[in-house]
């Protein structure tokens, strides 16, 4: 007899004291060994087995010493014979084992070859049964069998059990037997009444609860159990492959598929991959892989028959779409006439495969699942059809993946083309809700509602590149001067070269062109010129780089000096562009960023635009949330950390203009509105836009300010290294001088001018502030102040 056990009995810490006992089979021989049964088969053998029991009163009491066992291993295994018929040994998986201890002392020779193929180091425990649940499990026991108060409380039970042999991990799912045991309590078990039981079935998380009802070793056990175990590596699988298609792919779902399928084909070294490919177009155009994670096939490739697959395969899987089992590698490469296909097969070592198509009707993708083994007719068509119940779970998976990445595109392209900022989606959801409701209803003329939200107070800025337009054309007419300059050289050589007058005639019209560009440029200049080049001297350089080598290199000067997309010289621009795109990029960077904490403080609607420079809108009121409560505290909280963050940005953008190739000089500007107003989605334009007449206004202001100049002169109100806040009622002012001297004793702010404004056309009566920027050496995005801080520092 070979006993297998954790720990002995004595430590194991249940209700129950755990005693072995064999009472009950005791019984069952007393039954066959009385007088009453002396016509029954087993009676004569019955009689010798009670006799050899009765000497050994310790079998029928009870025990715990394990060395019992051995002691008596004669007589137990006499006892447990009919229990364990030799006949079936080597089908049934069957052991006699102490509940809840894991120790074993009988089993069949199935059993007992699979502990050996499990390895010296495995022990045999339930899967996901922790202590607290196997001690809460057998208070349950002792309420059904003592109280008669049946709790249902089963699950079932698996061992997971690994196999050496075959290199994978075999599941068996466990029926137990407890009719040979019973229970009751001892002495010192206390009295459980009908409440106790009420407060046990409302607390099954509580273990404290447990224990006190049932105290450890309260309770008599005696006897054991059989447990049958059944192989159903198949179902858990088929379970696990469900489970793991289900979830969010976090980049090992080729690892756990292979894993699973592994255990399911009993092969070890299996290899899974798969392939998304194009097929939208397949009439028109060869399958494309898209994504792939495949054993044979890299992303980017065009399938045709011709570069990978053969004729067969291609018609079977891309237009049939049908499943493909190559048993025999070699026997399919002297059929294709070793084909790419079958080279790729031979260099990944696969003897056999399986290739499952499957075509999503989302976006018309296939999914090539591909499972491969290093040996042939190790996957056939025969064990193909196990595949049977997976197929459609690989089916649904594939149609799900393929709606969520088009989710994940519709995110993209709201993200970045035509966004809903997160703190009104919920509005609009609201609204599609309300719309998808009366279509249900089958309601007659459905219209969805507009999203308006009234009473919220707007906070706009902006930091402009100053100059953009000068700097700009002047990059331009610096190519321009290149470009034609280039052309002269060109037609004078061609001159010296070939005495024809229309070289003359183009030289003159081409030096034309150039003094105009250097007088100035006006509307339109630029691309008439670009046409002139194009129709007039373009076909002339065709001609004369045929004429002689030196032509030929002067053309080709003039070719390479332009950008191959634009074909135009374009160095001043681009690197002008390429300044300006930094700059944004950073500043927007910046802004996004600071705007993840600031809605922390209080939820609001923002949007941001990069132009030459970057500017914003922001909303604030009780409309655009359900979640807090708006108090005009927020808007003055969001109005200090506008202004701090546009300090910020202004030191940014003096950091980043040392890095670029043309220095780039920006000016900041505030406007406060302290009336609320309405906003509306303009459902043709797709984004916000103030509503009503009388708030119009506002948008006039927006548009017009920063072309604003200071009241009776002709100096512009936005200038570089200061902010100018722009306001109209003087209450405004107010609230922005104790910002702007709470920052001034930061030292980010230094000297300040009140100023009144031209009158715009259509607004009049408006005023600013302007106050001086204190640029910081030592400045890094990373280091900035938060809104945590900056307002804990201004209530100081």
């Amino acid at each position: 007899m070979e006993i297998r056990s954790i720990k002995d009995l004595k430590d194991i810490d249940l209700p129950l004291e755990l005693n072995i006992s064999f009472k009950k089979v005791f019984e069952i021989f007393q039954k066959y060994a009385d007088i009453t049964s002396k016509h029954h088969p087993f009676h004569e053998s019955a009689k010798i087995m009670t006799q050899k029991i009765e000497e050994t009163p310790e079998l029928i009491n009870g025990f715990t010493d394990f060395s019992l066992l051995k002691k008596h291993e004669n007589t137990i295994n006499h006892l447990l014979d009919a229990l364990f018929p030799e006949i079936l040994s080597s089908n049934e998986i069957k052991l006699a084992t102490v509940p809840f201890s894991f120790t074993t002392f009988k089993y069949t020779k199935r059993f007992k070859d699979i502990l050996d193929n499990a390895g010296d180091n495995y022990e045999l425990k339930v899967r996901n049964f922790e202590d607290d649940v196997m001690y809460i499990y057998a208070c349950t026991l002792i309420l059904g069998t003592v109280y008669n108060y049946p709790v249902d409380l089963k699950r079932p039970f698996f061992f997971d059990i690994p196999d050496k042999k075959m290199g994978v991990t075999k599941h068996y799912r466990v029926a137990f037997n407890g009719d040979f045991m019973e229970i009751y309590p001892s002495k010192n078990a206390p009295e459980i009444t009908e409440e106790d039981i009420k407060i046990l079935l409302d607390n099954f998380d509580n273990i404290h609860i447990w224990r006190e009802k049932f105290p450890p070793n309260s309770y008599i056990f005696k006897g054991f159990g059989i447990m049958n175990l059944f192989d159903v590596t198949a179902d858990e699988t088929l379970s696990s492959i469900r489970t793991n298609l289900l979830q969010k792919d976090d980049g090992s779902i080729v690892e756990r598929l292979q894993k699973n399928l592994g255990e399911f084909y009993t092969i070890k070294d299996l290899k899974v991959g798969f392939s998304v490919y194009d097929v939208s177009n397949i009439e028109v155009e060869p399958p494309r892989v898209k994504i792939s994670e495949s054993i044979l096939i890299e992303n980017g490739t065009v399938i045709t028959c011709k570069d990978f697959f053969c004729d067969y395969v291609i018609s079977k899987i891309f237009n049939k779409n049908e499943e493909i089992v190559i048993s025999d590698i070699e026997q399919y490469g002297m059929k294709s006439g070793e084909s790419n296909f079958y080279q790729k097969l031979k260099e990944k070592n696969i003897g056999s495969i399986i290739l499952i198509p499957i075509k999503t009707s989302t976006n018309r993708d296939l999914v090539l699942l591909e499972i491969a083994s290093p040996r042939p007719y190790e996957l056939n068509s025969v064990n193909k059809q196990k595949l049977k119940d997976i197929i459609p779970v690989f089916k649904a998976a594939a149609e799900r993946n393929s709606e969520e990445f088009l989710n994940t595109l519709e995110a993209t392209i709201q993200e970045h083309y035509t966004s809903i900022h997160p703190s009104v989606k919920w509005r609009f959801y609201e609204a599609a809700e309300k719309y998808q409701n009366v279509l249900f209803t089958k309601q007659e003329e459905a219209k969805i509602e507009q999203i308006v939200f009234e009473n919220v107070y707007p906070l706009y800025g902006q930091i402009d590149v100053k100059g953009s337009s000068i700097a700009r054309n002047t990059a331009i007419k610096e190519d321009l001067t290149t470009q034609l300059t280039l052309a002269i050289n060109v037609l004078n050589k061609a001159c010296s070269s070939e005495n024809l007058p229309i070289y003359d005639e183009l030289t003159f019209r081409v030096k034309e062109y150039l003094e105009e560009v250097k007088k100035g440029l006006k509307a339109g200049d630029e691309i008439g010129i670009l046409d002139f080049l194009k129709k007039d001297i373009y076909p002339v350089f065709n001609h004369v780089k045929e004429i002689n080598v030196q032509l030929s290199e002067l053309v080709k000067t003039y070719t390479s000096s332009l950008d191959n997309n634009l074909h135009v010289v374009y160095d001043k621009r681009k690197a002008y562009e390429q300044s300006v795109t930094k700059l944004n990029d950073k500043l927007a960077t910046f802004i996004d960023t600071k705007q993840e904490e600031a809605q922390k403080m209080f939820p609001h609607y923002f949007e941001r635009y990069k132009t030459d420079g970057v500017e914003y809108n922001m909303y604030i009121g009780q409309a655009l949330t359900k979640q807090k409560k708006f108090d005009k505290l927020y808007l003055y909280n969001l109005r200090l950390w506008q202004l701090q963050t546009m300090c910020e940005m202004e030191n940014l953008a003096n950091i980043t203009r040392k890095t670029l190739t043309h220095d780039l000089e920006v000016a900041s500007l505030i406007l406060v509105h302290n009336n609320s107003l309405a906003i509306k989605f303009r459902m043709d334009e797709k984004q916000f836009d103030v509503d009503g007449a009388y708030n119009i206004r506002y948008e006039i202001i927006k548009k017009r300010i920063d072309k604003a100049h200071i009241k009776n002169t002709n100096n512009r109100l936005t200038v570089p290294g200061k902010i100018a806040i722009v306001y109209s009622q003087d209450k405004d002012a107010r609230e922005y001088l104790k910002y702007i001297k709470y920052l001034q004793s930061k030292n980010q702010l230094g000297a300040l001018e009140e100023l009144e404004l031209e009158d715009l056309q259509g607004v009049s009566g408006l005023k600013a502030i302007r106050v001086e920027v204190i640029y910081q050496n030592d400045f890094t995005s990373e280091k900035t102040i938060t809104i945590d801080q900056l307002l804990h520092d201004y209530k100081q």
